[in-house]
């Protein structure tokens, strides 16, 4: 699989994580359709970045929304002839809480769905509503591929500390439906890998305490500090263009294993 001449689509797109895979993308010669929910950041690169690039408004947690984004995307992508070529959704959220509490109250259902609606439930709305464009695109190469799915998933699916409930639950669901998903689609020649990064310098991560960045940095092996989103988009890139990639969860984590509590 070429990035260039392709389009790929990136939820969360305007920052953290998934900017890093957009200006990767385009600087290699591909287009990205960038999905969020803002607008100033989004429109911002997108304007930055020039043809190679277009917002389009989307809550990932709103089936309606993903629709209308999608249909617009088609549209785009109608006009530059560029097929699509990949989806990469890359928007999440962290909302940390104790399933039960010091006083004896259960973690707010209002929490879990947060969590799960944009982290999990959004994934895989993403992924099914682009799925019919991407399996329609012409088969490319010896192999007759027609693309990739990239999801993300965390260090937290295998390794989730206190208050993590709900946030390992969607990603470790998002890690258990990698190697499904990669058999349903392998007929159309689509293929499916899973980044599980540990702490990356992102949004998510700039609203951490530095107490707990610190006590984070001690379960790190080497090298000791956060994940830089270029290098998240490095590995995105090498699924994207290896095409024996497939079926696979990849850890991203500089050999940190996640304790307890810090």
């Amino acid at each position: 699989m070429k990035i260039q001449g392709r389009t790929f689509v990136v939820s969360g797109g305007a920052s953290g994580l998934g900017r890093a895979c957009v200006l990767d993308i385009c600087s290699r010669g591909g287009s990205a359709a960038i999905l969020d929910m803002n607008e100033e950041l989004g429109r911002a690169l997108a304007a930055q970045l020039g043809g190679s690039a277009r917002f389009f408004a989307c809550d990932v947690a709103d089936t309606a929304s993903i629709a209308a984004a999608v249909q617009d995307l088609a549209g785009w992508v109608m006009q530059t002839g560029k097929q699509l070529g990949g989806i990469i959704p890359a928007a999440g959220v962290g909302r940390p809480g104790l399933v039960l509490d010091k006083r004896g109250a259960p973690l707010a259902i209002e929490a879990i769905d947060f969590v799960i609606n944009i982290n999990l439930r959004g994934t895989l709305d993403l992924v099914r509503q682009v799925l019919p464009q991407l399996a329609a695109a012409p088969p490319d190469g010896p192999d007759g591929e027609r693309g990739v799915v990239v999801m993300v998933a965390s260090s937290a699916a295998f390794e989730g500390q206190m208050g993590q409930v709900a946030y390992a639950a969607s990603k470790g669901a998002v890690a258990a439906m990698t190697l499904p998903m990669a058999r349903d689609l392998s007929r159309f020649g689509i293929r499916v890998a899973t980044i599980a990064p540990s702490m990356f310098d992102s949004a998510m991560t700039a609203a951490m305490s530095d107490k707990v960045k610190k006590g984070l940095e001690k379960a790190m092996e080497f090298p000791v500090r956060a994940g830089k989103p270029d290098e998240f988009a490095s590995l995105v890139r090498q699924i994207i263009e290896n095409v024996m990639l497939n079926g696979v969860v990849i850890r991203l984590d500089g050999a940190t294993r996640m304790p307890s509590k810090l």
